[in-house]
């Protein structure tokens, strides 16, 4: 049974699956869509649609929260100018995941994840 199992451990240990979710999502915001796996997709949709949730305050506070789970200058820089005031007035849903296929090494399902216009 997996009685309060809400998270994927991606075969990895704590901090490099933390790592990896805020490298992720600092791809997301810098770029605007990534391709990856269906399940690091899943993941990065919770991570990512928080920050932007902490991001829209934009007090210094939720700056530095969002520093402290994703340090990269360049994407806090387009989160807090860009993105957060584009989904001023959406309560949620801010990414998109669209499945792919497989891939043809090892057939792991692939999916595009996007930030929603």
């Amino acid at each position: 049974m997996n009685h309060r199992m809400n998270l994927r451990h991606l075969g990895r240990y704590g901090s490099h699956r933390r790592a990896m979710l805020g490298n992720l999502a600092a791809s997301l915001f810098v770029e605007g869509n990534i391709i990856t796996t269906v399940t690091r997709a899943k993941e990065l949709r919770r991570v990512a649609e928080k920050l932007i949730t902490k991001a829209k305050s934009g007090t210094l506070a939720d700056r530095r929260l969002v520093i402290a789970r994703m340090p990269h200058k360049k994407a806090v820089i387009s989160l807090f100018g860009d993105i957060a005031p584009r989904y001023a007035n959406r309560s949620g849903g801010y990414t998109r995941i669209v499945k792919l296929g497989n891939r043809v090494g090892d057939a792991s399902p692939m999916a595009v994840i996007q930030l929603v216009e």
